[in-house]
């Protein structure tokens, strides 16, 4: 199904009442170093103006005639967001161009009354926001466009096309509603061949030959015998669940309540399929046809409907100020965006820590729920010998690790390396030492402008950076001391005293011991 979409004055009463006194109005764009136009209002197609023809031209024609530069991210925000609003018939909804969409409407229409009733229900809905709307409905997606583009009235119904009749509808349309090029459909034409009619019968192997494959891929697609996959913008989600409302809502209460609902719904599938939600998303269909999202992630799988709707109301209460209810929701949706297998088992009377998993996962959701999902990190290791590198962080997905021992019930080695301080800098600080030998630990050093006298010393312990970073490609030798006070410290020499070497080994510390 597809439908061709453009802003109409109908929103506004104000405004169409003074239509009649409004010069005609038409949007140019740059188009191959030339000013065209884009789109036209009512009176301005009238007038027998055509979308393409060059605006120097049309002044001439109508000096009277306004002109406004058209707004390429605004358009690409409002077909976006129109696509957004399609959702609520069904998930695949793909873009095409800058005024179409795409909605494949297989397995969604019984839920609407059938085909008729739904095209109605998106017909009606759509004039009542302002906009002027062309649709047409078939199996395929090339017929359907050509239903909309050459057989759907302005305002209308557009057309329906039966399955099985493709050939007879298209036949007598322009061979523009193959979505030809310009160039071949000029060719075609050049040659007598004006309608889709003249090559429905015609030799195939010589109409390949002359004006490439694309003729044919483009009319076999329409007729159904090529499949043509649409892409949709957003991914479809595993489960969904919805609610279409009688009265709209706009109190944060009802909303929580809508969602405590369709957790209860979503957990009767999710247990039947043995797994758990790891994210889900809150749909919101407001009456005006603006729709708000709302994701939330899982440490762990889940399907408990108050622990998922325990965070959304968490979610809910972090956007308060955010969110803008205008005059209600009329849909709304629960999807599982993402799922995982669910392990149910209980946990012995002694306690294998379970609990204490569980009680951690949902500390960090709450948390994440609230205050945004890259707020808790989880320290992981990564593959380098320098210090600081040995050791990352990332956002908190899971117990990943834990469930590992649990499982296994051993964890893996860790590799033998010296003692390490308890605090380590994130950044190493430059330090003025002293050393009886060049190669030899430091005698005294300046560390923060306070001098520090070495009573203990030992060492080295000679780390080799990755050999692909440029940047520190020194060696670095690590001495663990002790100063007259007790403390100690964890202090490196990067370089080598060498005649070759362009400057001399300078001293940082890296770390306290206690």
């Amino acid at each position: 199904m597809r439908q061709r979409l453009g802003r109409s004055w109908r929103a506004d009463p104000a405004t169409a009442a003074r239509r009649a006194d409004h010069p005609p109005l038409a949007v140019s764009h740059d188009d191959r170093n030339a000013r065209r136009i884009a789109a036209l209002c009512e009176r301005a197609a009238g007038l027998g103006l055509k979308r393409g023809m060059g605006l120097t031209d049309a002044r001439a024609m109508y000096p009277a005639l306004e002109f406004v530069e058209a707004d390429i991210d605004a358009d690409r925000r409002l077909i976006a967001g129109l696509a957004d609003w399609c959702d609520r018939y069904t998930p695949l909804v793909a873009l095409d161009g800058g005024d179409g969409l795409y909605l494949d409407i297989t397995g969604c229409t019984h839920l609407f009354g059938g085909e008729e009733r739904l095209m109605a229900d998106l017909l009606g809905r759509l004039f009542d926001q302002g906009f002027d709307i062309r649709a047409g409905l078939a199996s395929t997606p090339g017929m359907a466009w050509a239903a909309a583009r050459h057989l759907a009235p302005a305002g209308g119904k557009g057309g329906i096309i039966a399955p099985g009749r493709e050939a007879e509808a298209l036949a007598p349309l322009a061979l523009g509603a193959l979505r030809l090029g310009a160039e071949i459909v000029t060719r075609l034409e050049s040659v007598g061949l004006r309608t889709v009619g003249t090559i429905l019968h015609a030799p195939r192997a010589p109409l390949a030959r002359r004006y490439g494959r694309q003729l044919l891929d483009r009319l076999d697609q329409a007729l159904g015998r090529l499949d043509e996959p649409l892409s949709p913008r957003l991914a479809v989600a595993a489960l969904s669940v919805e609610r279409r409302l009688a009265e709209p809502v706009s109190r944060t209460e009802d909303i929580e309540r809508l969602t405590g609902l369709l957790c209860a719904t979503l957990k009767t599938h999710l247990e039947q399929r043995g797994e758990g939600a790891r994210a889900l998303e809150l749909a919101l269909f407001r009456v005006d046809g603006a729709v708000q999202r709302i994701a939330i992630g899982l440490s762990r799988p889940a399907r408990d409907p108050p622990v998922i709707e325990r965070l959304f109301a968490e979610r809910l209460t972090a956007l308060a100020e955010a969110i803008d209810t205008g005059y209600g929701y009329e849909v709304v949706r629960l999807s599982v965006l993402a799922a995982a297998a669910f392990d149910d088992r209980q946990g012995d009377l002694a306690g294998d820590g379970l609990a204490r998993h569980e009680d951690l996962a949902r500390l960090v959701d709450r948390l994440n729920a609230r205050l945004g999902r890259a707020t808790i990190f989880q320290p992981v290791a990564q593959q380098s010998h320098i210090p600081e590198r040995t050791v990352g962080a990332v956002a908190f997905v899971g117990l990943v690790a834990d469930e590992a021992v649990r499982e296994t019930g051993s964890s893996p080695e860790p590799a033998i390396v010296a003692p390490r301080p308890i605090r380590l800098f994130k950044r190493p600080e430059p330090v003025e030492a002293v050393a009886e030998v060049p190669e030899g630990p430091p005698v005294t050093f300046r560390w923060r402008r306070a001098l520090h006298r070495v009573v203990a010393a030992e060492g080295p312990e000679r780390i080799e950076p990755e050999w692909w970073r440029e940047e520190d490609g020194k060696p670095r030798d690590y001495y663990r001391i002790e100063d007259e006070a007790g403390r100690r410290y964890w202090l490196y020499r990067q370089g080598l005293y060498s005649a070759a070497a362009a400057d001399l080994p300078r001293w940082f510390m890296h770390g306290i011991f206690a």
